[in-house]
């Protein structure tokens, strides 16, 4: 049976978001191609019908987390205007910290394996990323020309793992604490002259 390429967009885009969730909740080591395709509701073969390994379902995945994030970062700037960095920091801290794994931040959650990758894969991972602290540098407003990179590069890093260091904590109260201690930081690095 031939399918139309309507259905195999369809079937991949159920792959891609199916296997981003498991690479979330479970690490690259932590689930297999079989796997991965069970959470798809495809078979194995329909899974390399779309991706040639494993390994190129998780680069595809971990650098567009990263893509939607900056695409993320984008809209509540244009919605929020120059008072978006508040929202954003407390979406990150609330419901990036609390939701399920499943449906985390690839910042925060992709990263540990990213770091274990190859270089291609860290490599495109490192141009994304560049690309969310591109469009984090943008929207800071009031700070001394020339520190918004580096702003944006400290903020992406406390916040993703702070967020990171919050979510293995066994106790609801210490997460929270975590999490108010984070803003606090963000908000000193961001007001600093």
């Amino acid at each position: 049976m031939r399918y139309s390429a309507e259905q195999k967009l369809e079937a991949r885009a159920r792959i891609v978001e199916a296997s981003g969730r498991a690479f979330r909740r479970h690490g690259y080591g932590g689930i297999g191609v079989d796997g991965l395709a069970k959470e798809a509701g495809v078979t194995s073969g329909a899974f390399y019908g779309h991706f040639k390994s494993k390994d190129e379902a998780f680069r595809g995945i971990a650098v567009g987390g990263l893509k939607d994030l900056a695409t993320a970062i984008e809209a509540l700037q244009a919605e929020h205007g120059a008072a978006w960095i508040d929202p954003f920091i407390d979406f990150y801290l609330g419901e990036r910290r609390t939701c399920d794994l499943g449906q985390s931040c690839a910042l925060q959650s992709l990263t540990p394996d990213v770091m274990r990758a190859d270089e291609t894969v860290r490599a495109e991972y490192e141009a994304a990323f560049l690309a969310v602290v591109q469009a984090v540098a943008q929207g800071l407003t009031g700070l001394e020309r020339g520190t918004t990179h580096d702003r944006a590069l400290a903020l992406l890093a406390l916040l993703s793992g702070g967020v990171t260091l919050a979510r293995s904590m066994a106790s609801p109260r210490m997460s929270d604490d975590i999490a108010e201690a984070l803003r606090a930081g963000a908000m000193a690095l961001l007001h600093q002259s």
